[in-house]
């Protein structure tokens, strides 16, 4: 084997391990935003309490 030949191989995988770590990066954003967007359309419990009519989701007296 040549020293072209293995400098051309180290060369090589130093590109692949940096489209590999850029890769990660970008995937990382993604589901970051993802995560995002979810938080943004999950609704508050006081949302869901504020659209019930009055008494429901009170304590119920079960000993009456």
């Amino acid at each position: 084997m040549s020293v072209s030949s293995l400098a051309a191989t180290v060369v090589g995988l130093q590109a692949q391990q940096t489209q590999s770590q850029i890769g990660t990066a970008v995937l990382k954003q993604q589901f970051n935003a993802q995560a995002a967007v979810l938080q943004l359309l999950q609704p508050s419990p006081e949302l869901l309490q504020a659209n019930l009519p009055p008494g429901v989701g009170d304590s119920l007296d079960v000993k009456a």
